[in-house]
């Protein structure tokens, strides 16, 4: 099989999410009033989290009262919360074999990327701790605040084909746990777009996103790479 390029997502997929992210998200909202369930903010995981802030508040606020100012608002706040959080934390923890997989991957010459709803100045702070970066672990990351557009639109997976000089989309796999992670790869035209059930969605939901393939646990790559 002639794979030049992985690309991940982060939290859920290849980076533990142990609810930080909703936290931040109620946090956020409930400065202004808005009381959002954690199950509803699951169901926006993987959106450019200004998009998904617009989302939640189309449904759990008064439309008259939403505007660019106020989503800003919110998103400076969550942005502050998630910071604090991955510079206070102890240990951020990669999900079981990721790092095991991006090995095996370079091993094989396939670039490895990662590409996130978070914005850079999140991300930047999650990779330096672990040292994905400097220790050559991996070699791209692109961020939804380095594009027009977030996913499920496939801008994300172009620039980081741009960036390690892969020109055939079908060249290329998309593994993420959300609805828009498969639907990045799919509109990216990946060889495959992979749904893994280590996130917010169960596969029963990711399966209604038509993935290429549902997976349970970062190993089970190897066999669908060397397949």
């Amino acid at each position: 099989m002639n794979i030049e390029l992985v690309v991940f997502d982060m939290a859920g997929t290849t980076i533990e999410n142990n609810g930080e992210i909703a936290a931040a998200f109620q946090t956020a909202l409930k400065h202004f009033g808005y009381d959002v369930p954690t199950d509803a903010i699951n169901m926006v995981m993987g959106y450019k989290k200004t998009k998904a802030i617009k989302m939640m508040l189309n449904l759990y606020g008064p439309p008259n009262n939403i505007s660019e100012e106020l989503i800003e608002d919110i998103h400076k706040i969550f942005l502050n919360e998630m910071i604090e959080h991955y510079n206070n934390v102890n240990e951020i923890k990669a999900l079981p074999y990721a790092e095991e997989i991006f090995l095996f991957l370079k091993s094989k010459g396939i670039k490895v990327a990662l590409d996130t709803g978070f914005t850079k100045q999140i991300a930047d702070v999650i990779i330096e701790k672990l040292g994905w970066v400097k220790n050559n672990v991996i070699d791209c990351m692109v961020c939804s605040d380095e594009v027009p557009k977030g996913r499920p639109y496939s801008f994300m997976i172009e620039k980081i084909m741009q960036q390690v000089g892969v020109t055939d989309s079908k060249k290329v796999i998309k593994v993420g746990d959300t609805e828009v992670d498969v639907n990045e790869g799919l509109n990216a035209n990946c060889m495959y777009s992979i749904g893994i059930t280590t996130g917010t969605f169960t596969r029963e939901q990711l399966s209604l996103h038509r993935p290429s393939f549902i997976i349970d646990h970062l190993s089970e790559l190897e066999k669908i790479i060397c397949s």
